[in-house]
């Protein structure tokens, strides 16, 4: 062995492998690898792009259906929603990048995004944001929050996509490792499905977009490692995102999808150039020749290590149908772009790069897309199972249970969000006919038919911390239960699984629980998983001490509704209506807002979930909803009963008088403010009351009538006669209360 093949494998680590795996590649390679091929498989080999921890556990999860017109493997998930359409939908994640740099982190995780949808050949038309933050008191959680959220905003309302959802969390885990995964959906009919492959050998390979620069460069790699002092430096590492020349390449691409034209579309994300190429090679099993050369280039003296990695944005492979090349060159360059043939498809199953003439990479096309997989015995936290067996019966009752109410309100995880989605438009190419926090899931209408689409992103990370199983499962039937309160059914989820350094037993095992919940929850409630992203090693190392986000296992779900008009929202309506609880009352202050908020304390046992039970509510809520009984729901999620009620009133300007019945031994804290599963509150109009028990006794859903809602007087009153509890609290008050947070935060 030679001293300069020495040391490259002495600097494995440089190339985000470790001596054993550049040793396992040399292996299959059957020789040593130069500094460039080792930059590549580094990056494909990267968490990022080759899953090497997390792959083996993706087994478990239900992938097809009925429902699936496309699965995992491609760029993103289509489900068929009926007479002939198609939703594709797909969630990313870019959280290293926004910790070091919020705005062009964030603008470029939606641009990223949003090429996924468009390759499939679906027009994005909603995006949704799930957003992680420290304390929101901290200098740094609010240059985070401002950076994020303009970037987001800087980048949808400027390429003409609506920002229609999505959920913010503050929480100390997420101080200096934020998260922002970004959901993006696409209409589509079925006969413009396109997909990552080079059909056959003789095919070009065709560069089309953006010009190439310095940045983004070592992306894949500089998110497949932890964060830490020295992460200011990986700026470098942050893509520049153009929202116009993505519009332009937007428009192009769907235009050459729909003349026929492409055999296979691509986007350049994560190791830019080589990820896009070689996937696509690996789909088409063949090999692939490309000319570095020939690459469009807009800084100088650019060397092959760049060109190969760089993750500069805006960028696409398109591979032309045999004898169309010319046709397929035509229609790009009406759109202003730059349009290269920088190689072709070969038959000899290696991926080979030439620059100056000389071949800089040859690599065999499976070696780069099949990374070493890991997995091993998770071992669960001690520390977190001792928290989660505390005896919480010695946790005081608050004296004011109003008060509790209002400071839950205040909770900038509960609180609303409109300070930050009135930045968004969510209302351009007038699909949005349920804005952000108008219900629980946005609904878009399909132009062109009576059918609309929802959509949601969900996860309480407490409940994962805590017990990951059960609260990944959560994560999965909340999402169902948002959609299903605006009349939607079901179809199918993405995730975001955002975890921190696999290598730890403690956090492998949150993501092998995690993995595992949401796999049952899907089964069960029949929504597929069409496919996702992982992002690992989400923690940060300052002077020797690990500080990992809390597990948080993101759950995106797509949802159909027959009849776009009938849907619900989680106000409540003019005039008296009858309050009905689906489901059961809260027994438990485990693992709840309240318990953190008022107590201070994380801790107790996660709430029992029963997925059969949830099935049912669901069920009924939709079934009533498309009856046309309601057109009010809610469900009962951070803050439980109390929080939702307000939240209820708070949105429909009325107030509300409540009474919870329940044996004088349950805690009134529990009923107020415990957090169980599979509840759903409705408001009815007293003419459909019969009917409205009807459908729940046929359909064997347990219910409760709670009380009634009125124009006058505005305040929220709950009466717990077991318990001798009674609270009211002026409407105005909780509603300050709501909005107030997020204004001193978005300044």
């Amino acid at each position: 062995m030679t001293q300069s093949t020495q040391s490259l494998r002495d600097r494995a680590g440089t190339f985000g492998l470790t001596v054993e795996e550049f040793d396992l590649a040399a292996q299959q390679m059957g020789r040593e690898p130069n500094a460039l091929e080792a930059a590549i498989i580094g990056a494909m080999w990267s968490e990022h792009c080759g899953y090497k921890n997390s792959r083996p556990l993706f087994r478990h999860f239900p992938t097809t259906g009925p429902q699936v017109l496309q699965g995992p493997g491609e760029n993103a998930g289509v489900v068929d929603i009926g007479d002939g359409w198609g939703v594709a939908f797909k969630m990313e994640s870019h959280n290293h990048p926004s910790a070091v740099e919020p705005v062009q982190g964030a603008a470029t995780g939606v641009g990223g995004i949003l090429r996924d949808i468009f390759a499939m050949g679906a027009r994005p038309f909603a995006v949704l944001d799930s957003l992680r933050f420290g304390n929101p008191d901290s200098p740094r959680t609010k240059f985070l929050v401002n950076g994020v959220v303009d970037g987001i905003a800087h980048y949808g309302n400027a390429i003409g996509v609506p920002t229609v959802g999505g959920e913010v969390t503050f929480h100390p885990s997420y101080q200096e490792n934020p998260l922002v995964n970004v959901m993006a959906l696409g209409i589509m009919r079925h006969e413009d499905l396109a997909k990552g492959t080079m059909g056959a050998v003789g095919n070009q390979i065709v560069y089309v977009g953006s010009k190439t620069g310095r940045d983004g460069l070592g992306g894949a790699v500089f998110a497949s490692a932890d964060l830490s002092d020295a992460s200011q430096a990986d700026r470098p590492a942050v893509q520049v995102g153009d929202p116009f020349m993505e519009k332009l390449l937007l428009e192009a691409t769907l235009e050459a999808i729909q003349a026929g034209l492409v055999a296979g579309v691509q986007d350049m994300g994560a190791a830019g150039l080589v990820s896009s190429t070689c996937e696509m090679a690996y789909r088409a099993e063949l090999g692939i020749t490309m000319d570095l050369d020939k690459v469009p280039t807009r800084e100088e003296g650019m060397v092959p290590m760049e060109l190969c990695l760089s993750e500069s944005q805006e960028r696409m492979i398109l591979v032309p149908v045999p004898g169309l090349e010319q046709e397929l060159h035509d229609l790009l360059a009406k759109w202003e772009l730059d349009v290269v043939t920088i190689g072709q498809v070969e038959e000899h199953n290696n991926y080979r790069l030439t620059w100056k003439g000389e071949v800089v990479c040859d690599l065999p096309v499976a070696l780069l897309n099949e990374a070493p997989k890991y997995t091993r015995e998770g071992v669960e936290s001690e520390e977190i199972r001792a928290k989660r067996e505390m005896d919480l019966s010695g946790v005081a009752v608050p004296a004011d249970l109003g008060a509790v109410l209002v400071d839950l309100l205040s909770h900038p995880t509960i609180a609303s969000k409109r300070p930050i989605f009135e930045r968004y438009d969510h209302q351009v190419m007038t699909n949005t006919v349920v804005v952000p926090g108008a219900a629980d899931a946005a609904v878009m209408r399909v132009k062109g038919s009576e059918m609309g689409v929802a959509a949601t992103s969900d996860c309480n990370p407490r409940f994962v911390y805590l017990d990951p199983y059960t609260g990944a499962a959560a994560a999965v039937a909340e999402a169902a239960r948002n959609l299903a309160c605006v009349g939607a059914t079901p179809l199918a989820i993405t995730d975001n699984l955002n975890f921190g350094n696999p290598h730890r037993l403690d956090v492998y095992y949150q993501l092998q629980q995690a993995v595992h919940g949401i796999a049952d929850a899907c089964k069960t409630l029949n929504t597929p998983v069409t496919g996702g992203n992982v992002s690992l090693y989400n923690q940060y190392v300052e002077e020797g001490r690990t500080v990992a986000i809390h597990p948080t296992p993101t759950i995106g779900m797509v949802g159909v509704l027959p009849n776009v008009e009938r849907r619900a929202s989680l106000d409540l309506k003019a005039g008296k209506h009858t309050l009905i609880l689906l489901g059961n009352h809260a027994d438990s202050i485990g693992a709840s807002q309240y318990l953190e908020t008022v107590h201070h304390l994380e801790a107790g046992q996660v709430p029992a979930l029963d997925l059969n039970l949830e099935q049912q509510v669901l069920s009924a809520t939709i079934a009533l909803i498309q009856a046309g009984v309601t057109t009010t729901a809610h469900d009962c999620a951070e803050g439980g009963l109390a929080v939702a009620l307000a939240e209820m009133a708070i949105a429909g300007g009325r107030g509300l008088k409540v009474t919870l019945e329940a044996p004088e031994s349950t805690r009134a804290d529990a009923l107020l403010f415990g957090e169980a599963h599979s509840r759903i509150i409705l408001a009815v109009q007293d003419a459909q009351i019969t009917k409205a028990a009807a459908i729940l006794n046929d359909l064997n859903v347990p219910h409760t009538i709670l009380g009634e809602s009125f124009d006058e007087p505005h305040n929220v009153t709950i009466a717990l006669p077991g318990q001798h509890v009674h609270l009211s609290v002026n409407l105005e008050t909780l509603k300050k209360a709501w909005e107030e947070p997020l204004k001193g935060i978005l300044e």
